[in-house]
């Protein structure tokens, strides 16, 4: 069922109007007064970005019918809109409901500024996660955000602030924290946590490795049903190349995962998976390194511009050595002077674009020695209890309460992937200050760590400032 756009021409420009000149934002606070009514009620949703994650995230929730309903699609790609239109509308037809009403939408703006939706998923490409993110915790909305959480540090920093103002639900796509579909590791972080490995010297971490094109980017037709231009949103302008945008058939692995306008490659892509689970069971958490070394090849006379070949060195406030390195094999291994634990993926994917190389016995979860995994004590650190990713997002809107992989987590998360990354494109060691968020003495790091955006719509700080958040 389409969304006239005419009929909603003036809710988007009252809504945008409101972002831009402060008149939205904290002055919804009444709106958050609804968690209570949310406790007893089903949660209306808005899938935001109906792509390869989007697809996967919308898919994994809309099987939650006690909690919550679908009531809106939103892609600047209509073909995407509508597929995922007919997905939920079968869904929910075969579950034997009735009177389904599903909106679809170009504009995410005109989503979230329709009062009855509570939350929204924001499955967009990453240069655009933290504005529409954050318009939406603006907005009131309680948000399901794919990783890598924003793409720049201080959009980080910044969705952290707005989270925190309008004490919204945010839950971070970090499904390496839930049980479902990963069993490995919780219960390996949680060893690392309590200590099994007595003192932790290093964490080796592969993340995979991207490889070129291996042709030069050259100027396509812009399909009619997609808004191009829209899209490229703080981007400055540029010529339309499929292979830098998503495919027009299909929800493959799409080219801006390795176009470095619109995400970092994978530091960011699967470093925020990692470095995340690093960090968690260091304890740290709420922290990150204190100096970052890299090296890395980058992508050069192709379509795509992402790095390739990798080495990160870091050090932890903790003394462990952190090495990130395209030659290791996907996942972690924690090294301690008691012995060490190794998890990953295994044989599970998300999509059909992850890593599985391993095709033998099941080796997701092993230990130097059996006597590592054994249970742990009563008086153990345990993290929250989380069956299901999504699940987790929507009885933590339920019960008002943070969920799994919290903003003020996943944001340090990415400060750490983010600061390997200006470290592989200065080439050169920096020092890191976490409680400052920033490099220590050094302003052409620390130049990297924002954008600069083509216009005021497209500008966090004007929108922050606007909002009255510092």
């Amino acid at each position: 069922m389409s969304q006239s756009p005419s009929s909603h021409t003036s809710t988007r420009r009252t809504f945008v109007r409101n972002v831009l000149t402060g008149a939205a934002g904290l002055a919804l606070t009444p709106r958050l007064l609804r968690a209570t009514d949310l406790a007893n009620s089903r949660i209306n949703l808005a899938q935001i970005g109906c792509g390869r994650m989007g697809t996967s995230d919308m898919t994994e929730t809309m099987q939650y019918t006690d909690l919550c309903r679908f009531v809106a699609v939103c892609d600047l790609d209509s073909r995407r809109a509508n597929t995922a239109h007919k997905t939920l509308v079968k869904h929910y037809v075969s579950s034997g409901q009735s009177n389904i009403d599903i909106k679809i939408y170009e504009d995410y703006r005109e989503v979230l500024a329709r009062k009855d939706i509570d939350a929204v998923l924001v499955c967009v490409p990453d240069h655009w996660h933290a504005q529409v993110a954050i318009e939406a915790a603006l907005a009131g909305k309680h948000i399901y955000v794919q990783k890598p959480v924003t793409y720049s540090v201080a959009e980080a920093i910044a969705l952290r602030k707005t989270v925190q103002a309008t004490k919204i639900i945010l839950q971070t796509g970090s499904q390496q924290r839930s049980e479902w579909p990963f069993k490995s590791f919780r219960p390996a972080t949680e060893a690392v946590r309590n200590g099994r490995l007595g003192e932790v010297k290093t964490v080796k971490i592969g993340i995979g490795l991207d490889a070129p094109k291996g042709r030069p980017a050259k100027a396509m037709p812009v399909p009619k049903t997609f808004n191009y231009e829209k899209w490229l949103g703080p981007v400055e302008a540029m010529e339309f190349d499929e292979d830098r945008v998503h495919p027009q058939h299909g929800i493959g692995r799409p080219g801006w995962i390795t176009t470095e306008k619109f995400g970092l490659g994978m530091i960011t892509n699967w470093g925020a998976h990692h470095v995340d689970q690093m960090l968690w069971a260091l304890g740290l958490e709420l922290s990150g390194p204190k100096t970052i070394e890299a090296q890395a090849n980058f992508m050069k006379n192709d379509v795509w511009t992402v790095h390739s070949n990798y080495h990160v060195e870091m050090t932890m406030p903790t003394g462990t050595q952190v090495i990130l390195d395209d030659k290791f094999e996907n996942g972690l291994l924690f090294e301690g002077t008691e012995g060490s634990i190794f998890c990953s993926r295994g044989h599970e994917r998300v999509t059909a674009s992850d890593p599985n190389a391993d095709t033998g016995p099941d080796r997701s979860l092993r230990a130097s020695k059996s006597s590592l995994l054994s249970a742990l004590p009563s008086d153990a650190v345990r993290w929250m209890p989380s069956k299901n990713h999504h699940l987790n997002w929507l009885e933590s809107i339920k019960a008002n309460r943070d969920p799994i992989a919290p903003i003020s987590q996943s944001s340090r998360a990415l400060e750490t992937c983010a600061a390997s990354w200006i470290s592989m494109k200065l080439g050169r060691k920096l020092n890191w200050d976490a409680a400052a968020e920033r490099f220590v003495g050094d302003d052409e790091a620390n130049s990297y760590l924002s954008r600069k955006a083509r216009s005021d719509e497209y500008d966090i700080n004007v929108i922050l400032k606007n909002a009255g958040i510092a």
